[in-house]
């Protein structure tokens, strides 16, 4: 099975009532930085769960580079180095102290454990806080220390789980740097719902809603969905010519437009339209009224897009999701009826 992570219609149930998961198929290829989305309450976190066998599922299986998940499975959470969402460490220890129990736990010898818990700390930037108790750290600092843990054992599988929540744009910026430079030769799975990350790092995605996987592919092929290329303008210009250049977009523009602040519009291109013709129509109109270029991006808000018409359409298909689930055979159910 060449693939890093695959579940077979995994389902988990809390209590007999509550569905966190519901029935998941999934698959991450080897080598992927797979974004995993989904709002609060959509099971992603559960999903993770399942897969470090903290939880067991109530149907269903699931696998990390072809072994079996579970309960007993130590193999399989020695391949992954989890990152949680906000990471509670012992407060009384310092990073070094904490970082060199982790090494233990993996039984990781002294004379590796060393040197590379040494290494761990100046590349994530704590060198200036080894002195200082955990409890004293900020949530960058923490968040820094966390990555670091979950690096010790050179695990092939990376989960992170809200990497850049609750971070400062420098600590924001930082975490995403590092996936860039660790997916050369790892699986890491980033899940958030913070659609800016997704779009800075990943090349698969998957969307989660309401304990169901409602997409799993490339970000190319979710982007795709929209059946529309967007275009963003930065302009420029007195608040008179921005005026007239909404004006004149209303009536003329040859492409759907809308304004995203007062000088930022979005062009929508619809599919098989010559974006370099529409392109230059606009720019044209803009020049006669007196508004310049400052900047111009391709693709601004097509993950956001994307993300949104997936939910909605899993919102309105709500009963087709139940005629499409599993069903019982005579066989399952000892051909009798109740």
């Amino acid at each position: 099975m060449d693939a890093a992570i695959h579940t077979e219609h995994v389902t988990k149930v809390f209590g007999g009532v509550v569905i966190a998961v519901n029935d998941l198929s999934l698959t991450v290829p080897k080598g992927a930085v797979f974004g995993f989305l989904g709002p609060n309450g959509a099971g992603k976190t559960t999903t993770l769960r399942l897969l470090l066998g903290l939880h067991r599922p109530s149907a269903g299986r699931a696998f990390v580079f072809g072994r079996p998940c579970g309960i007993d499975a130590a193999d399989v959470r020695g391949m992954i180095g989890l990152l949680p969402t906000n990471p509670k460490f012992p407060s009384h220890l310092k990073p070094f102290e904490y970082l060199n129990l982790v090494g233990k736990l993996h039984r990781i010898p002294a004379e590796v454990r060393m040197p590379r818990i040494a290494a761990l700390i100046r590349a994530v930037g704590l060198l200036s806080v080894t002195d200082q108790r955990i409890g004293t750290l900020s949530t960058g600092e923490t968040t820094r220390l966390g990555i670091a843990a979950s690096l010790l054992a050179d695990p092939p599988l990376l989960v992170w789980d809200e990497p850049t929540a609750g971070l400062d744009p420098a600590a924001r910026r930082f975490a995403l740097d590092l996936i860039q430079e660790l997916r050369q030769d790892r699986t890491i799975v980033v899940a958030t719902h913070i659609l800016a990350d997704i779009d800075r790092v990943c090349d698969h995605v998957g969307v989660m809603h309401e304990g169901r996987m409602i997409f799993c592919g490339t970000m190319q092929e979710m982007k795709r969905r929209l059946g529309h290329d967007g275009i963003t303008l930065e302009l420029s210009g007195s608040r008179d010519a921005l005026r007239m250049a909404a004006e004149a977009l209303a009536e003329r523009c040859p492409s759907e437009h809308r304004w995203l602040g007062e000088n930022v519009v979005s062009l929508v291109v619809e599919e098989g339209r010559s974006r370099a013709v529409a392109l230059a129509a606009v720019l044209q109109l803009l020049h006669n009224v007196g508004v310049d270029l400052q900047a111009i991006q391709s693709g601004h808000g097509d993950t956001e897009s994307a993300y949104l018409n997936l939910l909605q359409e899993d919102m309105s298909h709500g009963f087709a999701r139940f005629q499409d689930s599993p069903r019982p055979t005579h066989a399952d159910c000892g051909g009798a009826t109740v």
